[in-house]
Parts: C-alpha cells; structure tokens; sequence
C-alpha cells in the first residue's frame, strides 16, 4: 500500500517538475491576455513607424518572420498613438505598408519608410510625400492609387485602429514594440536576453506557439 501510495505521488509531482523546469514562466517572460487562441497561428507585433524603438526593432522582427514554423503567420499592427505625427498620416504610412505587403515588398516598405524618418530625418508631411517613396521602390502611380483607395487596404488599416483600441482599453497595449503570440500571449521582453534577444525570442515565440497545439 505504502508503494502505492509512493508511485501515486510521484505521478501527481511529476507535470510541477516539468513546469518547474519550463525555462519561460508566465508573468515574467508573457503575460495572458485573453482565454482563447487565434484560428490559425499568428505573431502579430504592434508597432509604429515613428517609434525609435520599433524601428531599433524591425531587422529582428524581420528576422523572426522568416524563421517561424511552416503554417504561422507574421503579422505587423501599425499603431497611431505616437504623437510625432497627425493620426491622418500615420493611417497613411499604414495603408502604405499594407499596400507594400500585398504586393510581395512588405518588408522593403516597412524598411524605407522606417529610414527616411529615422535615419534620414525627413518627414511625411502629405500624400506626396508617401506616394513619392513608393514610386522609388518600383510600385507605380496607378497602382498605389487604386490600392490606396481599394476596400481591402482601408479595411485593414482599419482593423489595425480597432485591435490598438481594444488592446490600449484593456491596458495590454501601452508601449510598442510588443508582440503577441496566438492573440493570447503577449511576449514581456525586459526578462530576457537582451544580448541574445533574437535567439531568445525565437525560443519563446515557438514555445508559446505549442502551449496550445
């Protein structure tokens, strides 16, 4: 009975040492934020392009996109809430992108309209300013016109605004860069390696991909 009793413990201690023994902990390396997961795997990371940080950021996010698991998705969540800009032009800088990524030079967008206001130091005062910029990078007048204007582009700088609101309303979202993993996970950066940051995340991102699978 005693033997009994001894394995039953066992087997009721052994999922705690295997959480114990978990390198990432909830509440110092992510944070919950909601109850259930996405549809389909997804990275999504807030972001904006007048952040310094963010912008410090997008090689390693550009990096950790390429490197997912075959099947998840990187998304990129343009915010507003930077005041070093009208919110009129950072939705257009959003819509930008969006238009960018639809045709296969997402990244090469982000990257530019990160430098000419980072390293560059010029700014996007009008819509010429953000057309001009997209021409340079072999998309034409007619094209960014039509996809600037389209459903598809407006509803989804749309939706980046709404998702910013319910996240800065629930107070998930207060400084960017952040990612989240799954829309459950949100990623607490200050707890891990910042001098291997990158390999790090890539840990964590693929850990919390599988908390749910």
């Amino acid at each position: 009975m005693k033997k009994l009793l001894s394995l039953c413990l066992v087997a009721l201690l052994l999922p705690l040492a295997a959480s114990a023994n978990t390198k990432f902990v909830e509440g110092k390396h992510y944070q919950v934020i909601a109850e259930q997961v996405s549809a389909k795997p997804v990275v999504k990371e807030y972001f904006s392009f007048y952040c310094g940080g963010c912008y410090g950021f997008e090689p390693v996010a550009q990096s950790l996109a390429k490197k997912l698991p075959e099947g998840t998705e990187f998304t990129k969540v343009h915010v507003d809430f930077i005041r070093a800009a009208s919110p009129e032009i950072q939705n257009m800088l959003a819509r930008a992108y969006l238009v960018g990524k639809n045709m296969g030079k997402g990244d090469q967008v982000a990257s530019a309209i990160f430098n000419q206001i980072h390293r560059s130091r010029v700014p996007f005062v009008n819509e010429d300013d953000v057309r001009s910029l997209m021409l340079i990078h072999d998309i034409t007048a007619d094209e960014y016109e039509k996809a600037m204007r389209s459903f598809s582009i407006r509803g989804a700088a749309n939706q980046m605004k709404k998702e910013q609101a319910a996240l800065s309303e629930s107070r998930v979202l207060s400084s960017v860069p952040m990612l989240v993993v799954n829309d459950k996970y949100k990623v607490l950066n200050e707890a891990l390696d910042q001098r291997n940051l990158e390999s790090e995340l890539q840990e964590l991102i693929s850990y919390l991909l599988e908390k749910d699978a």
